[in-house]
């Protein structure tokens, strides 16, 4: 049972690559299993690694059991984002401006073929962040995606900073 708990915390490292300072809030069980963990929607914060004063949360479904339990098991292609200012908006890097955007959180759903991604697209005629969720996969992903709005605002007295465009 240790050496089954120290494979399962090793894999929860490697999942969040894209968000290093992401971290659990909550999680609510969804379905009981009599064999390892329940299934579960697990919520994770993060702050925009290049935008300070935004701060997203995604809740995603993960599968308990004992496939679940030892991190083979392949989560399902559903995802929710939403992100709001939580202080000033300072852009500490340049952001893209392209129609794709960039991304801003990278957590793997299956061993090898699945992720979830979050994208942040720049709004310039109206100055807004855009937040989308989408699955990958190798071949095919999900069209399932959830999308989050943040528009810039004053806050406390200090107006958002000029975005850096690249």
């Amino acid at each position: 049972m240790m050496r089954e708990g120290f494979w399962v915390a090793a894999l929860a490292a490697t999942v969040l690559s894209g968000a290093a300072s992401a971290r659990d809030v909550g999680e609510v069980s969804t379905g009981f299993k009599l064999l390892g963990p329940n299934h579960k929607i697990v919520i994770t914060a993060f702050e925009d690694p290049k935008i300070a004063g935004v701060s997203c949360y995604v809740a995603r479904p993960r599968t308990g059991g004992l496939r679940g339990a030892v991190g083979i098991a392949e989560d399902p292609s559903i995802a929710s984002v939403s992100c709001v200012q939580t202080g000033p908006i300072s852009f500490n890097e340049p952001i893209s401006d392209g129609e794709s955007g960039e991304g801003v959180f990278d957590e793997r759903r299956s061993l090898i073929f699945k992720s979830l991604e979050i994208d942040r697209i720049f709004d310039k005629t109206n100055g807004s962040l855009v937040y989308v969720a989408r699955t990958t996969r190798i071949i095919d992903g999900s069209p399932a995606t959830s999308l989050s709005v943040v528009a810039p605002i004053t806050w406390n007295g200090t107006a958002p900073s000029e975005p850096k465009l690249r």
